[in-house]
């Protein structure tokens, strides 16, 4: 278990660089700008498997020990327990008194009768009995002895906790070979295709066929975002519902289904889940090159900052002539200038304005791949207005202003939302969920379930003999119109109920007082 204990250590000190460099399965365009940053650093880190670590075979390595580990631990401990639960409880010692908890009793009742009550109260308890006629050492004549042993639920608790990690982590591995997930962005009115091209990322595990996908589509009529507007509340600008209307084809064939699509709500076909993670706007906007032709018009994502949408985004044109034209942009829903520059004030759409800065050049400078949220301007120059300044353009829906030089001219069309949607096939996920429900409980048992013995000795009272706690006195005659019991108790680790176990136990048996 020491070593388990380590190697699960271990892996959370092995996951530390994943938080520290990018990663190809998140961010690959993150990766590529890391490695033109720093070549040689990045060139080692690659070698190292720094950027995918979690797929790496060091850290497969450490993981795949942890399992390992915990299979060693669990069959010997499982093979101990069920001998345990076999066989009887262990037979008395001879001196009860030597045990952590202990005390002496007299009732007026025979040895077998108060043995029978006792063991009636022992099983009401869920405790294993064993009674004997006679323990180890010497013992008086008519003497009972009973054994009983309960909080086996303890060591089964901890065992399914260990077989129910296994089960999760086999779970994970098995949604890793066959599982995959594609993230999409989708603006309203436009459709999507369950296809590898469709997603970007799109991340699959060795053993996923892409032609095997189920082939549906999903087409995003609206998107209905609801804001709080208690402008006097703290909450105010808060989300409070996303929902969106979709119209989905189960196969090409298929006919078209109309179906809601909500934050827990996701779309479902077989084994794959489409889920609505994150929402936008996307302006659309237009660009006319120097010769008067469109070269670019399409509905733009532009990704928001901040919890009033204050959100960014590029326009990319290279097909523009007779140079390439870029911009960054930055969208306002309810927009306003203040001493800081502009801002939004309410992330709904109550006083949109586009601002964007505009460049000409290369854009994509070595055909390198770039995100499509961001603009290398390396081999780029900004454009200035008439006074040598940077140019800035600020529109409005509807408004078109011409770049200067007669470079063309941007049109800002209108608004529309976009939803980020997620498509994840997982089917070990009910697997995980499973191990990890009967991990919770076999944790609580083992956590509150106590693991105790308790060990009676009833013996014929003497005459004369004191009551209580006093134990037997004198030499009086013996008779038996009364036992002695006395009962010894332990645990298995702490249990700071154990001596109140033992009184509740004797409260069973009324204490002669008779003298």
């Amino acid at each position: 278990m020491r070593v388990a204990l380590f190697l699960l250590l271990l892996v959370a000190v092995a996951a530390v660089p994943g938080s520290i460099w990018p990663q190809r399965a998140v961010d690959p365009s993150r990766v590529s700008t890391y490695l033109q940053e720093n070549p040689e650093l990045g060139r080692w880190l690659d070698r190292l498997g720094m950027f995918n670590v979690y797929t790496s075979p060091w850290f497969s390595a450490i993981y795949l020990l942890l399992v390992i580990s915990l299979i060693g631990c669990v069959i010997p401990r499982t093979r101990l327990h069920w001998h345990a639960l076999t066989a009887p409880p262990p037979r008395a010692p001879a001196r009860l008194e030597r045990l952590p908890v202990h005390a002496r009793r007299e009732v007026p009742l025979p040895p077998q009768e108060a043995a029978q009550a006792l063991v009636t109260a022992l099983r009401r308890r869920r405790y294993r009995v064993r009674t004997a006629d006679a323990g180890r050492g010497p013992t008086a004549p008519g003497e009972v002895v009973i054994s009983a042993e309960t909080g086996y639920a303890r060591e089964s608790g901890n065992l399914l906790f260990h077989l129910a990690i296994l089960v999760v982590i086999a779970a994970i591995a098995w949604g890793h070979l066959v599982g995959w997930r594609g993230d999409r962005i989708v603006v309203a009115g436009q459709a999507f295709s369950n296809a590898t091209a469709e997603y970007s990322p799109f991340e699959a595990g060795p053993w996923v066929d892409p032609a095997s996908l189920q082939p549906f589509t999903v087409q995003l009529d609206s998107l209905s975002v609801r804001f709080e507007e208690r402008a006097d509340g703290p909450q105010y600008g808060a989300p409070r519902d996303f929902r969106a209307q979709t119209t989905v084809w189960d196969t090409p064939d298929a006919p078209p289904q109309q179906r809601p699509l909500s934050v827990n709500g996701p779309l479902g076909f077989g084994g794959t889940a489409v889920y609505l993670l994150a929402n936008g706007y996307a302006p659309t906007i237009t660009v006319r090159d120097g010769q008067g032709a469109v070269a670019y018009r399409e509905p733009t994502p532009f990704l928001p900052q901040d919890n009033v949408y204050r959100s960014v985004g590029v326009v990319k044109v290279p097909a523009a002539k007779p140079s390439q034209l870029g911009f960054t942009g930055l969208f306002l829903p309810t927009a306003y200038i203040d001493a800081g520059g502009p801002n939004s004030a309410f992330p709904d759409l109550r006083n949109p304005e586009l601002i964007l800065t505009a460049y000409e050049g290369e854009v994509y400078p070595g055909a390198l791949p770039q995100s499509v949220f961001a603009l290398d301007t390396s081999k780029m120059t900004q454009l200035k207005d008439a006074k040598g300044s940077p140019l800035r353009l600020r529109l409005r829906p509807g408004d078109t202003v011409a770049l200067p030089g007669g470079r063309g001219s941007v049109t800002f069309e209108r608004v529309d939302r976009w939803a980020g949607l997620s498509v994840r096939y997982d089917p070990a996920k009910p697997l995980a969920l499973a191990g990890s429900v009967a991990a919770l409980l076999g944790l609580a048992a083992s956590l509150l379930v106590r693991r105790r013995r308790v060990f009676v000795r009833i013996r014929p009272a003497e005459r004369g003999a004191g009551d209580g706690e006093g134990g037997v006195a004198g030499d009086g005659e013996r008779g038996v119109a009364g036992s002695e019991v006395v009962v010894g108790a332990l645990a298995k680790g702490e249990d700071p109920m154990l001596a109140d176990a033992v009184d509740r136990l004797l409260g069973r048996l009324r204490v002669d007082r008779s003298g």
